[in-house]
């Protein structure tokens, strides 16, 4: 066989390699997934590791991915220790308490989990700062929100105290 021939033998061999391959992976990477994933235009963040609001939001961010994931191994060990570095220790007991009475996630104060969340901040004074977390639980123009007021420590950015927003 010539060098001519196998060049375009191995040309052809590659092609259609790439050509199945990306035919194939759109539907293997369906296979796995249990929730429904959005591509979106780019979106560009930042974050501050002082800021005691910015603090609250990347708890949130972070938690609520470790709970979505649920068929992920890890998920629950990382909502875990999610819980352990951004709440005191009396947080935590408080969390444990609410879930232990009301049978829901003591961080969302429901059964289930957000599509989307926001955090702005609303106040502070006594060492403390307050940040309003708002929940949306389904798309659409009727979809059902929930808000929980976060309490935080300025010094350590540690969230002392949640409730749902009266």
């Amino acid at each position: 066989m010539s060098v001519r021939n196998r060049k375009t033998l191995v040309t052809a061999v590659a092609l259609t390699a790439g050509l199945t391959l990306a035919a194939v992976t759109p539907a293997l990477a369906g296979t796995a997934a249990s929730h429904t994933t959005r591509a979106t235009a780019a979106v560009s963040t930042q974050g501050d590791p002082r800021n005691v609001t910015q603090h609250v939001a990347d708890f949130y961010g972070a938690y609520i991915d470790a709970v979505w994931a649920n068929e992920d191994p890890s998920a629950g060990a990382s909502a875990k220790a999610l819980r352990a570095f951004y709440l005191t220790a009396a947080a935590q007991k408080k969390v444990a308490a609410f879930e232990k009475k009301n049978h829901a996630d003591g961080i969302l104060f429901a059964q289930n989990v957000p599509v989307k969340w926001k955090v702005a901040y609303t106040g502070s004074g006594a060492g403390h700062a307050t940040s309003r977390v708002t929940l949306t639980w389904s798309d659409g123009p009727d979809a059902q929100v929930t808000r929980i007021d976060v309490q935080s420590d300025l010094k350590t950015l540690k969230i002392t105290d949640l409730k749902p927003a009266s």
